[in-house]
């Protein structure tokens, strides 16, 4: 599978959901309590997954925006959030849904978020994003602070890797290949030179230089037996990216996944996070 196809995004969304940081959740439904509906924008949407996992945070109305640049997934976005819902009408190419006791209109973009011109295309309430962060370049984050200021809007960037990652039992070769995969995480992925893990940190630190109220929490990813399929797939994806890097002896890297794919009993993933708000 690819690392971003429908069938890794859906294989992931579980872990994403359970990691999500629960200070950060309460600052985002603490901005929005009292408000009957709101408007948002999801970058980098996936399959709709931050509208699963947000949605019940959030005003009883919703308009969302989700926002891709890959149309398979903006068709399996349809898929899964007519599945998750109570209830769906269509209303041309949009979705109304109910879910619990909200109403949410869901709305669908294919496009490049790294193509020139404004990246919110109407005011919004809120602009979510979730394992995105990290992907981008220190100017692609500093035009989204620069756009979310002239809104304004609030921001939910979540789960943006941070560095961290251990496993039990360790091996010796685990921070060689730790320390490959995060300068990997650096090469560009489309926006430019990506931050890789110090994304959350960057984009918290100019939202709060910005005039933002800032709320951050570790949401890391913990993986067990419980959860093998996707301790498989993302072992398989530091190896390939700490090999391509060099710095891993590539007889050692052999050896070191041969040994991961046979299993750890568990895995740790660190991210970060972050919810800002005009104070």
């Amino acid at each position: 599978m690819s690392g971003f196809s429908p069938e890794w995004l859906a294989l992931r969304e579980p872990a994403d959901t359970a990691a999500r940081s629960p200070e950060v959740l309460a600052a985002l439904q603490q901005a929005f309590a009292g408000r009957p509906s709101c408007r948002i924008c999801d970058f980098g949407a996936g399959t709709g997954s931050s509208v699963r996992a947000l949605a019940e945070y959030l005003p009883p109305r919703q308009d969302w925006m989700l926002v891709d640049h890959d149309a398979a997934n903006i068709t399996a976005a349809v898929d899964a959030l007519s599945d998750w819902a109570d209830r769906t009408e269509r209303q041309g190419d949009d979705l109304l849904l109910q879910h619990g006791g909200q109403m949410l209109k869901v709305s669908f973009a294919v496009h490049d978020l790294a193509a020139a011109g404004r990246l919110l295309p109407e005011p919004v309430d809120l602009v979510t994003a979730s394992a995105l962060a990290d992907l981008t370049s220190a100017a692609w984050l500093d035009r989204l602070v620069a756009e979310l200021g002239d809104h304004p809007a609030a921001v939910l960037a979540g789960l943006n890797y941070d560095g961290v990652m251990s496993f039990d039992p360790a091996d010796p070769l685990d921070a060689t290949v730790r320390d490959a995969f995060n300068g990997h995480q650096g090469g560009d992925k489309g926006f430019g030179p990506a931050l890789g893990p110090a994304a959350g940190d960057y984009l918290a630190r100019q939202l709060g230089l910005n005039g933002f109220a800032v709320t951050t929490g570790d949401s890391p990813w913990k993986l067990d037996l419980t959860t093998r399929s996707l301790m498989q797939a993302t072992l398989g994806g530091v190896a390939d990216a700490a090999g391509e890097t060099g710095l891993v002896d590539p007889s050692e890297l052999d050896r070191w996944r041969t040994l991961r794919q046979a299993g750890p009993k568990a895995m740790t993933i660190g991210h970060l996070d972050v919810f800002a708000c005009h104070p």
